[in-house]
């Protein structure tokens, strides 16, 4: 299988901002083969018919997959499936394993047979007792095995998770659960962020930070089973000009620093003139060379600039994102 390029839907705008349609034809139009559908955008166009209940669920995502159709649009996953593992409240995570029983019926009607599972990054009610968190991934994973098709889930960890923030950690669980469905995405903003950036220092760098990130892909390269890396998601992110402590204008009271400045300062890769400067292409190398990963790589992006209302704000998004990507396909001859 060939590395295919794909683009998220929220990398094109907020839900709330820009209509999707008008996303899934700036991707199609950019190049772009295949995207990742968020939640976020699917509630909002089921309001179109009324509450987000599952009917108008169901129906809006027939609507969307129509439209990729149309535009010859591969819908690779629906994500993010949100505060799901190490519930310490196990009413709602019973609640999170009905919910789940509708994104099934989703993703059937996308066309895809794969959800995305972000690390928990809540505070409250979460616990980091790894048998707990192994056991819950245990159970959606034996609950997408008995559909059919199989779904199957990508765990990534995110680098402001609360108890899962390093891909370490990530592939422990990945393993210890040990279903066939059950894999994870490789993020190179989430890898980068934590390991080797800092966004709260002066220089916006971990102490060591080239030393520690090399031994890290190191050890993912002989780590890694390539076979459950399910895709791949490919980002850079901003240099702050000050360190994104209290005062900053993108801190948040009890916020995470590395949450807040991935939600407002990622970059596509190679934009060094907005301040790109994470060793982004380093660590695609790495897991498209070295590890061997091939198929669905996502151009996933948060930035301040998509809650902009200019109705240009999908097509320059889709616009940079195939620039970047074509840049990386032509630097690793991918």
């Amino acid at each position: 299988m060939a590395h295919k390029p794909a683009i998220a839907s929220m990398s094109l705008g907020r839900a709330w901002v820009h209509d999707l349609h008008e996303k899934l034809k700036q991707a199609s139009e950019a190049g772009f083969t295949g995207i990742e559908i968020f939640y976020e955008d699917l509630e909002y166009l089921a309001k179109k018919y009324g509450d987000t209940d599952r009917t108008n669920l169901l129906q809006a995502a027939s609507e969307i997959r129509q439209a990729c159709d149309n535009l010859s649009l591969t819908i690779i996953g629906l994500q993010p499936f949100l505060f799901y593992e190490g519930l310490t409240d196990r009413n709602e995570h019973k609640v999170k394993i009905e919910k789940l029983k509708t994104w099934f019926q989703i993703v059937k009607i996308f066309g895809t047979d794969l959800i995305q599972i972000p690390s928990n990054f809540q505070t409250d009610n979460t616990s980091g007792d790894i048998s707990l968190i192994v056991n819950d991934m245990i159970e959606v994973a034996e609950l997408g095995l008995q559909e059919n098709p199989p779904i199957r889930f990508a765990y990534e960890n995110l680098a402001w998770g609360t108890h899962v923030d390093t891909w370490e950690k990530m592939w422990e669980i990945v393993t210890r659960v040990n279903k066939p469905n059950f894999g994870c995405c490789l993020d190179t903003f989430n890898i980068a962020g934590k390991v080797w950036a800092d966004p709260t220092s002066q220089d916006g760098k971990s102490p060591n930070a080239d030393r520690d990130l090399e031994y890290s892909m190191l050890q993912l390269v002989q780590t890694v089973d390539v076979k459950k890396v399910f895709y791949i998601q490919v980002v850079d992110a901003e240099r702050l000009e000050e360190p994104l402590i209290e005062g900053h204008p993108f801190y948040v009271d009890e916020q995470p620093a590395r949450m807040s400045w991935s939600r407002n300062c990622r970059l596509f890769l190679y934009e060094y003139d907005k301040g790109a400067y994470l060793p982004v292409v380093e660590i695609a190398r790495m897991l498209t060379k070295e590890l061997g990963f091939e198929g669905w790589v996502s151009m996933e992006l948060f930035s301040r600039s998509m809650s902009d209302p200019d109705p240009s704000v999908p097509r320059t998004h889709a616009q940079r994102g195939i620039k970047a990507w074509r840049r990386l396909v032509k630097e690793l001859e991918l």
